[in-house]
């Protein structure tokens, strides 16, 4: 139960980091007045946090699965 939680956590971040990026980008469209240009950068910007935070919760998943002996590069035939 304890991953499920973790991943579904790991969900909601990416969720949350692409939808502030596209509020935030629509926000800064309005009061400068161009279009698509800061939803766009909103968005990539969004993109690019999330990975970087599944990335860094990620692997402290990964390393305690290697400890347990559970490790994912073979398959878990150890």
């Amino acid at each position: 139960m304890g991953y499920a939680l973790r991943f579904l956590g790991m969900g909601w971040y990416v969720a949350l980091c692409i939808v502030i990026g596209i509020i935030g980008g629509l926000k800064l469209d309005d009061v400068v007045g161009t279009q698509p240009l800061f939803t766009l950068l909103g968005v990539l910007l969004g993109t690019v946090a999330a990975f970087y935070g599944i990335y860094k919760m990620a692997l402290p998943i990964l390393k305690e699965l290697d400890t347990k002996g559970n490790s994912m590069t073979d398959g878990g035939k150890t």
